[in-house]
């Protein structure tokens, strides 16, 4: 018997390999969904593809599913970071989501000079929300989500070869202006407040950092992450 449900687990994968489940996997699997031995239902885990495996063992407090045959190859996105200024936590959790499914490689919260304090983030809890969104749109890789992070820290260590998207609120109404670079590159979204200004003195000086517009109209922070995104895929992407 088939099954729709997807299920990240962090154990290789492989034809015949057993994998065993834990407590929360288990309660998911057989006391939420109601999945029986038998069942067969897909696997992911960042590194070995997509596989349809088995339930052998069925248990309250674990169980074991069996590997059978690779259904999907491992499918990396870009190498494309997403660095973001928490909001409210729900709008956070929003972000983090809609970044898996429109194919960031890594997603970093930073904590820039208009950050509210108020909008602290768990790091654990946006990884499982990672997880749940590779899940359900059909992904095989999760990125990973970083502790929260200082912008300025963040520039300091700056990869060299790494291009920065930088959203400047203030050039609203300008065209896009994002420039056809080669290399891996980064997405950066402010605030609800936006950029100070001496952040933005300090970005719009930086060799690698390229400030763009996202249209005539200012957008709330969720918004602009997922406008950024398809601007960045459409242009220079996985999407062509």
């Amino acid at each position: 018997m088939a099954s729709k449900v997807r299920l990240y687990v962090d154990h290789p994968l492989g034809e015949g390999q057993s994998v065993p489940l834990d407590r929360d996997q288990a309660h998911y699997l057989f006391g939420v969904m109601r999945i029986a031995e038998g069942t067969v239902l897909s696997l992911i885990n960042s590194r070995d593809g997509e596989w349809d495996a088995e339930v052998v063992k069925a248990g309250k407090k674990g169980g074991i599913l069996l590997c059978q045959t690779l259904t999907r190859p491992l499918q990396m996105p870009p190498d494309l970071w997403l660095i973001f200024a928490p909001i409210r936590k729900e709008r956070t959790a929003f972000i983090v989501e809609k970044a898996v499914e429109m194919g960031a490689a890594r997603i970093i919260p930073a904590q820039t000079e208009y950050t509210q304090s108020a909008n602290r983030i768990r790091q654990d809890k946006l990884q499982a929300h990672a997880v749940e969104a590779a899940e359900q749109c059909g992904g095989t890789f999760v990125p990973q989500v970083e502790e929260l992070k200082k912008l300025d820290r963040l520039l300091a260590d700056w990869p060299a070869d790494r291009q920065l998207m930088f959203c400047d609120e203030a050039k609203i109404g300008d065209p896009i202006g994002l420039p056809d670079a080669p290399g891996p590159w980064a997405i950066l979204i402010g605030p609800e407040g936006g950029f100070s200004p001496a952040e933005r003195e300090k970005l719009h000086a930086l060799p690698f950092s390229h400030p763009v517009s996202l249209g005539p109209r200012i957008l709330r922070a969720d918004t602009a992450a997922v406008a950024a995104l398809t601007v960045w895929q459409q242009a220079l992407g996985d999407w062509g």
